[in-house]
């Protein structure tokens, strides 16, 4: 047998909406499975008042329920079959009882963060930061100017003019959602006269056009952690656009990118990638060789023998780890330098040098060429 919605929050037929809700509230509060914890038959009977509230309080169910009974929304009769799995009515998932007892004690948001009482939070923003990299090896703090909606000065975001007030919307009844049937089913979307908000400006704001909202310079300021990389996103509380009748500002995400170093230093995650000249003879001798590293500098030993675009780590001299005293390393390469202009002396003696190895100068080299040639 159909079970009368009626009976069971204990009201009339001819109860009003505010009637039906504060009794839903009391039935809520006392079967609530929080305070019946182990009783299943109280999260039934829950489940069932919340169900026959999300009937009872939606203007165009009730008329529904009214006319047809609850086989309209049980799936008992009148060709609806039997619904199986987890049932949407009006934006509720009744697979989650509590959806509903939130909604009434102000915890459930409707689509984009629309609530009954039109409460919108604002929209999140993003803002591109470019630091160099010693700001990111070190951290950093900005101070970031940019501009954002708020709620207009001269209406406190209402809308509407001083001395008068927004009305309920005549089509959504102040939901800011309208159900729409298509066939045996019911969706609900957003109210198109209202966006929303559940209610209407007769009497706009002659500001803000009745919108509510304002475009105003903004300044905060954002501590940027030693270690951050390109792509890094910092997160900032309410740094976005204000909310839309009360509702809660959006946040601000600030997203890092890495200037190129004039230096020349080559970043790889944690880890710094450099060149440094070195002259041949370090390279043939051995040696120590200074580098600079992205705090200072640090030295090389270069092993006899070395050859040209040989690379060595400096341990720990890379990139700090975000939260951590931890570093990577940085990787240098070291070129051979080649000396532009030399004396006669040292042009002397590295012919000598270079006879002694059995090589050939260039002077010899072609000498030697045209001899073979014409002999």
């Amino acid at each position: 047998m159909a079970e009368d919605y009626y009976d069971l929050l204990g009201v009339s037929r001819d109860a009003s909406a505010e009637e039906i809700k504060k009794a839903y509230r009391k039935k809520a509060v006392q079967y609530h499975p929080d305070k019946n914890q182990g009783d299943k038959s109280a999260e039934e009977k829950f489940k069932r008042i919340a169900h026959a509230y999300e009937v009872l309080g939606n203007p165009q169910k009730r008329t529904t329920y009214d006319q047809v009974g609850s086989a309209a929304f049980d799936g008992s009769g009148g060709g609806m079959g039997n619904f199986q799995g987890n049932v949407n009515f009006g934006g509720h998932n009744f697979s989650n009882p509590f959806d509903i007892f939130n909604e009434v004690f102000g915890g459930f948001g409707f689509q984009g963060g629309t609530n009954r009482q039109g409460n919108n939070r604002g929209n999140d923003l993003r803002y591109d930061l470019e630091i160099s990299l010693d700001e990111a090896f070190a951290g950093v703090e900005k101070t970031l100017e940019y501009r954002r909606s708020v709620a207009c000065a001269e209406c406190g975001g209402s809308g509407s003019a001083k001395g008068s007030k927004p009305i309920v919307c005549p089509h959504c009844h102040g939901h800011g959602v309208v159900n729409i049937n298509r066939g045996f089913f019911q969706m609900s979307q957003t109210c198109a006269q209202c966006r929303g908000t559940g209610k209407l400006n007769k009497n706009p704001c002659q500001v803000c056009g009745g919108s509510g909202r304002a475009t105003a310079e903004h300044t905060i300021r954002i501590k940027i952690p030693a270690g951050v990389d390109t792509g890094v996103k910092l997160r900032s509380v309410g740094g976005g656009e204000g909310g839309i009748g009360g509702g809660p500002n959006g946040d601000l995400y600030v997203i890092i990118h890495i200037r190129d170093d004039e230096r020349q230093f080559q970043r790889d995650g944690m880890h710094l990638h450099s060149t440094a000249d070195a002259s041949f003879a370090m390279l043939a001798l051995g040696g120590e060789l200074e580098v600079k590293t992205i705090d200072g500098y640090g030295m090389l030993k270069i092993p006899a023998g070395t050859q040209p675009d040989t690379t060595f780590r400096l341990k720990g001299k890379g990139m700090p780890q975000m939260g951590s005293s931890y570093r990577g390393d940085q990787f240098v390469k070291v070129r051979c330098q080649i000396p532009t202009s030399l004396t006669k002396d040292q042009r002397e003696k590295l012919e000598a040098f270079a006879q002694s190895c059995g090589q050939i100068c260039d002077g010899q080299q072609k000498e030697g060429f045209f001899q073979r040639i014409f002999k």
